[in-house]
């Protein structure tokens, strides 16, 4: 996995949780949810590059 995506990866979850913690703690459900989604997206995104670097080697 390149550093730039891992990096990217990491930054969405990152700020995916941030979001959730937020509208966990303004009570905005919407908000809530949506960093919970962006969390998965990130998660999904990590998976995906470590799945094309186990075919590269």
């Amino acid at each position: 996995m390149s550093t730039e995506r891992k990096a990217d990866s990491a930054a969405e979850r990152l700020k995916g949780k941030a979001k959730e913690t937020v509208g966990r703690a303004t009570g905005n459900e919407e908000m809530e949810a949506e960093g919970r989604v962006e969390q998965a997206k990130g998660d999904i995104k990590q998976a995906g590059e470590k799945a094309k670097d186990a075919f590269r080697h």
